[in-house]
């Protein structure tokens, strides 16, 4: 699959996630203080809950739930209750728009 566009970068707020579906593959895209992109899965490995509703926090991303704290550069969990990492897809930035492809994951850390 090819990248797909899935917002403008100015439509993304910093240190806040927007939740977008790409190919039926919730994703949690985030720009960050330093105006970094990142896309990761948008549902916690602890329950079935959307990432995106979350909080931001430096270069991670915490589930509003039950508090696990998720790396956007790896997916990995920092702490409990989730143990289980969470997808994390290459970004490409073309022209003031972000380009995600679903089957592209990058290799956790």
């Amino acid at each position: 699959m090819a990248s797909v566009k899935v917002c403008a970068l100015d439509e993304l707020a910093v240190n806040q996630a927007k939740r977008v579906v790409v190919d039926g593959v919730p994703i949690a895209v985030v720009r960050d203080a330093d105006d970094n992109v990142y896309a990761i899965g948008d549902t916690c490995t602890h329950g079935d809950i959307s990432l995106s509703e979350g909080f931001v926090e430096g270069q991670t991303i915490e589930c509003w739930a039950h508090g696990s704290q998720f790396s956007l550069t790896s997916g990995k969990p920092l702490n409990l209750p989730a143990y289980e990492p969470v997808p994390v897809f290459e970004v490409e930035i073309a022209d003031g728009e972000v380009l995600i492809d679903p089957s592209k994951k990058k290799e956790s850390v």
